[in-house]
């Protein structure tokens, strides 16, 4: 074993590493595990060579031992989401190039038939390997580990690149900003095809010796019971979770309340990420908890930039300083470096954390960089080093409940249907929700279409939190003079017809 990760997790031994579904299991499991299903995944050779294996597992141990043997087997791990619908599937394994599909046993019937389909590799982990070999692959921190799609203005997702070398450096500086210990103990309830859940809570808590409470999904009940129920020390969530806990903390019996709130208090932090945290919710959480939530920034390009801190006053609204290692800067709208006094601009970032190319798009990487300074095409504003976020350079970008949405690809998918002339989806303020996902469209002649249909018809073709939750029947779609949709008006358009009927929400 040449990777730091696993070179450091063998001093854990004995110490649980992760309970999943009732069981627990030790660091000295999963080392073992992961080396098994590694060998698997050799079939006999010694070294993936950087071959993709896209793998489907829900919150669990599963997940933790395919992704380790990904890793070990010398193959870049490509976590994909399993709920998302077979269309949207085959984009990705095809996209990525997969050379190897692995998948739980509960989604067998819809992953194997498209692996079949593409003639690529499908593997259970009820196999045993074929060869009696017991070598696994000597892998270099320079090489490419990871593959995760996020949603660009393209339309189409775009696959980011990281070596073990920068999740490292992404892992190395959250544990010493947020000082990650051996003692600590975390819950998982978020998507594990995303930064926030691989990066900042399972790779965190591995690599620090902690112990990692995994939960299958998100339920409002069983978070609450396990706050209450587990040792806890740290707790990470997007603002919709917790919108949803303290929701469900005001319809709850005083004596529950009381219960429910002393165990949050337990804690030693709590940590809100991944989409803008209202204000209201901050403060209503600081009432419900006792906690005032650190809110962070960050994004699948350069896993975590900014942050509040650990220890000091964390200012509403705010997202804080540029963490260890990281170099953060703001620019203006020509690309210059902003002079001392000028306060709002782009965010560029350096450093180790930053990704090194997406997945066979050699220009769009190369438009993202400027020198060595990534575009995030986020706009902030500075004081005092303290950094606010403002919004994002493109409209057609929609962060919806902590996941980021390409507004083109869901107007591509929209224009689809067979009743629909022209779209444009635009994202609409939401308490809950930080934004939702919104469409305005024109019918062809004589044709209807509600929310309702729309949302059953858009969920065979896309994930679900990228179907349109409102939806505007219009006669025209305003435009400038150069025929493009101007979607400023729209979000307008939306706002002031609310009151007048034609708004129809899910």
């Amino acid at each position: 074993m040449s990777l730091p990760l696993f070179n450091r997790v063998v001093e854990y031994a004995d110490r649980t590493a992760i309970i999943s579904a009732g069981i627990d299991y030790t660091y000295t499991d999963l080392l073992r595990d992961s080396k098994n299903t590694a060998l698997l995944l050799l079939d006999g050779s010694k070294d993936l060579n950087e071959a993709r294996v896209a793998f489907l597992f829900s919150s669990g141990y599963d997940y933790v031992r395919v992704q380790w043997a990904i890793w070990r087997a010398g193959g870049i791990a490509v976590p994909l989401c399993t709920t998302y619908p077979s269309a949207e599937l085959e984009y990705f394994i095809a996209d990525s190039r997969a050379d190897i599909v692995v998948a739980e046993d509960a989604l067998q019937e819809k992953v194997k038939p498209i692996a079949t389909k593409m003639g690529l590799r499908y593997l259970s982990l009820s196999e045993t390997a074929s060869s009696n070999s017991t070598e696994l692959a000597d892998i270099r921190p320079g090489r490419r580990a990871m593959i995760l799609y996020t949603s660009g203005t393209t339309g189409k997702p775009k696959g980011v690149v990281s070596s073990h070398q920068i999740i490292q450096a992404q892992i190395e500086s959250l544990v010493k900003a947020w000082e990650w210990s051996s003692d600590d103990r975390i819950m998982q309830i978020l998507p594990l095809h995303h930064i926030h859940g691989i990066i900042n809570i399972a790779c965190c808590a591995l690599w620090s010796g902690a112990l990692l409470d995994m939960l299958p999904k998100f339920d409002t009940d069983a978070v609450w019971q396990r706050l209450v129920d587990a040792d806890l020390t740290l707790f990470m969530a997007v603002p919709t979770i917790y919108s949803r806990l303290a929701a469900a903390w005001d319809t709850a019996p005083a004596k529950t309340q009381h219960r429910w709130s002393n165990a949050c208090k337990k804690l030693r932090l709590m940590i809100s990420g991944s989409a803008a945290l209202p204000v209201a919710m901050l403060e209503r959480w600081e009432q419900i908890s006792g906690h005032r939530l650190l809110e962070r920034y960050g994004m699948t390009e350069i896993g975590m930039a900014l942050s509040n801190p650990l220890h000091g006053e964390r200012l509403a609204g705010h997202v804080g300083k540029p963490l260890p290692g990281v170099d953060v800067r703001l620019v203006d709208e020509d690309g210059n470096p902003l002079t001392e006094g000028t306060k709002e601009g782009e965010i560029q970032v350096r450093g180790p954390n930053v990704f090194m190319e997406y997945w066979q798009r050699p220009d769009e990487t190369r438009q993202a960089f400027d020198s060595d300074w990534f575009k995030t095409g986020d706009v902030a504003e500075v004081t005092n080093n303290i950094y606010r976020i403002l919004g994002r350079n493109s409209m057609d970008i929609i962060k919806t409940g902590g996941f980021k949405v390409s507004a083109l690809e869901v107007e591509e998918v929209l224009r689809t249907h067979e009743v629909i002339r022209e779209c444009a989806v635009v994202a609409v303020p939401d308490q809950e929700w930080g934004e939702i996902i919104a469409v305005a469209m024109v019918l062809e002649p004589d044709q209807k279409l509600d929310i309702d249909s729309l949302r059953n018809w858009g969920k065979t073709k896309l994930a679900p939190y990228k179907v349109p939750s409102r939806l505007l029947i219009v006669d025209t779609l305003p435009q400038n003079a150069m025929g493009k949709v101007i979607k400023p008006e729209i979000v307008k358009i939306f706002q002031a017809d609310i009151d007048r009927g034609k708004i129809y929400s899910a």
